[in-house]
């Protein structure tokens, strides 16, 4: 049997133009994205944005009203029974037996996949994902981050080639959120490609690219770096003095886009840095405030892509 095209040229996956509606919502607009093998690729956007839409388009398990694309080589549309076998998918809702102990919920996963080799598989879960001296215990007794890498462990049962994260992390401990990615950046050094959609900014920083979809369009993807620098946008950091005040004086000022409280400093953003450096001066002239450039950050570049996007559910007049 051939190799499927993707491990010729690299590509996880590769889908053009994609577009769903619900009704007369446009859910998902043209949506086209690239994410190469062993790579953690982090989709971002505010709720309602079409993530989930567009991860179930992606490994086949929703069919676009239009466009085309191929997950692991294989069609979305016309072979999705084997994109399925190879794909890991992780629901945003903890769904397993609470009544079932971690061993118990693994193996009724194993039974579900029809594995011919299933204590193997359910032992190399167990002990990959470190659940050994949890095995036992009952799924409703976890904590919110034992039950993350619980379902993890289902995940990666049947050995998949691409893992499909929905906000995997969603109300877990800082702790327990590190060592879940500690997971992921392992398995993706074993090739395993991952697509993880999140609202954690610490979280995007630590996948190789981002993709960014803002109601239901695409607004951005790359590097990190590459998509700040896209945006050009310049940031200053304001400090001291009547914070609030200077914060509603800034407001509606040439070149001042966005105001951001962090902790006792503000950050402001625009793209037209000269009219922005103009309005800080002015501003807080004769005051205590200290205004510097700062680094702009992702938090600042996608709260600047939020608000230059259109929401595609608001009532049309």
């Amino acid at each position: 049997m051939s190799a499927p095209p993707a491990a010729a040229d690299g590509l996880a996956i590769d889908v053009q133009g994609l577009n769903k509606h619900f009704g007369d919502k446009h859910v998902v607009q043209d949506l086209s994205m690239r994410a190469r093998r062993g790579e953690i690729l982090g989709f971002l956007g505010p709720n309602g944005s079409g993530k989930t839409t567009s991860i179930r388009m992606m490994c086949g398990l929703l069919t676009p009203d239009s466009g085309s694309g191929t997950c692991l080589g294989y069609d979305i549309r016309t072979q999705s029974d084997q994109i399925k076998r190879r794909v890991g998918y992780m629901t945003q809702r903890f769904s397993f037996w609470e009544d079932l102990s971690i061993r118990e919920n693994l193996d009724f996963v194993a039974r579900m996949y029809e594995m011919p080799s299933r204590r193997e598989a359910v032992d190399r879960a167990i002990e990959n994902l470190n659940l050994t001296a949890r095995a036992t215990q009952l799924a409703g007794s976890l904590s919110g981050g034992w039950k993350q890498r619980l379902a993890l462990a289902a995940c990666m049962l049947h050995q998949p080639e691409l893992l499909l994260l929905d906000e995997p992390t969603a109300g877990v401990d800082p702790k327990a959120r590190r060592e879940f990615w500690e997971e992921l950046h392992e398995l993706a050094a074993r090739r395993i490609s991952i697509l993880v959609s999140t609202h954690y900014m610490d979280e995007a920083e630590r996948c190789h690219k981002l993709a960014y979809i803002s109601y239901g369009r695409l607004m951005a993807q790359g590097t990190a770096e590459e998509i700040i620098a896209a945006q050009e946008l310049a940031t200053w950091s304001v400090s001291g003095g009547d914070i609030r005040d200077i914060a509603a004086r800034l407001q509606g000022q040439p070149g001042v886009e966005q105001i951001a409280a962090f902790g006792s400093a503000l950050h402001v953003t625009g793209r037209d840095g000269a009219a922005l450096e103009a309005a800080l001066r002015q501003v807080t002239e004769g005051t205590d405030a200290c205004i510097e450039p700062a680094d702009t950050g992702l938090e600042d570049v996608f709260i600047h892509l939020m608000d230059k996007s259109a929401d595609n559910f608001r009532t049309r007049q």
